[in-house]
Order: structure tokens, then sequence, then C-alpha cells
């Protein structure tokens, strides 16, 4: 049997997370919740915080920063997969100290990391829920790395939502399913 995924992409304090929180609930069966943040300092704590105060103490906590697919399918036991956030993902990926040095290879290494978590999604039996941000709907980054990151986000979630039974966008509050709105070409 193969999983369910579905992707919950908006900008921030759209809802985003919130609305994949009530997602998961709503299946009724059990929830592991992967974290791929880290506390670096205290206001990444802070957030980390109000993220961990909303979710239910039943729900068994994963961290992965890295090798998220590694832990994805640990995690795929539950019924029910709350992956938060991708873009958080891609951001250790491009920042790691063992990421490789030029941008086209990087390109190609986060592409890959992103296959193999889109692949253990598939692969479990569960429904997993990937939360990601809409990072390029603004004005260009003044920096190559911001431009580099922005573009590599972008990728990742074009990944994940091709292979998505369920794409939401989240604007204030208010989720669509736009992958169900989608004209095919």
């Amino acid at each position: 049997m193969s999983g369910k995924i579905v992707l919950v992409t908006g900008g921030a304090r759209s809802g985003k997370s919130s609305f994949a929180e009530k997602y998961v609930a709503a299946l009724g069966v059990p929830v592991a919740y992967i974290a791929t943040a880290e506390t670096l300092d205290a206001e990444m704590e802070a957030r980390v915080a109000l993220h961990r105060d909303r979710r239910p103490s039943s729900w068994q906590t994963y961290e992965a920063p890295r090798a998220a697919h590694e832990v994805l399918a640990a995690a795929a036991a539950a019924g029910a997969i709350l992956f938060d956030c991708l873009t958080v993902y891609v951001a250790n990926l491009l920042l790691d100290q063992s990421a490789p040095a030029s941008p086209e290879e990087r390109h190609s290494h986060i592409a890959g990391e992103i296959a193999k978590l889109a692949a253990a999604a598939s692969a479990a039996d569960a429904t997993v829920v990937f939360v990601t941000n809409e990072v390029g709907a603004g004005i260009v980054p003044d920096n190559a790395l911001a431009r580099e990151y922005r573009d590599l986000a972008g990728l990742a979630n074009q990944q994940l939502a091709a292979v998505a039974d369920e794409v939401y966008l989240v604007v204030s509050g208010i989720p669509v399913n736009i992958k169900q709105l989608a004209t095919t070409v």
C-alpha cells in the first residue's frame, strides 16, 4: 500500500501550519510530527515553542534537520505524518557544511534529497502532510544566496506538488485546494 501526500503552502503567518495540524488531527489516527527547525537563537526557540505548545502531547515528535527521508521512514508507523517545514529543510540542506561547493551541484544534491523525501512519503502507509512556504511571490532578493534559496525552495515545492494527491494554498487562514482546481496542459 502507498501513502497519501498532501502539500500545504502559503506565505508567512498565513495559517498553513494551523491548517495542517487540524488536517492530520481530523484523520483520527496516531500522528508523528517531523520538525526540521534547529533552535540556533532565542527567536527561533520562541517559534519552535509556539508550534510545540499547539500540538497534542500524544503526537510523537521527530527532529529531522537533515536526512529527513530516513526519519520519515521511521515515523511511518503512525497513521499520519506532519512534516513542518519543507522550506526550513531546504535551508538546512543549502547551508549544511557538507553541501556541495558549486550552485549547480547544490541544486542537484537538494533535488535528490527532496526526491528521497517524496519516495519515503509515497512508500509510507500513512497520510503525509508537508508544510512549506511560498517564497517566490515577493521581490527578487538582493544577494546570490537568498536568490539561490528562493529558487531551490520553489523547485522543491514543485517536486512535491507534482507527486502530491492534494495541494492547499492557505491565504489569510483560508485553505484552497489548488490541485483540485488546476488545469492540465
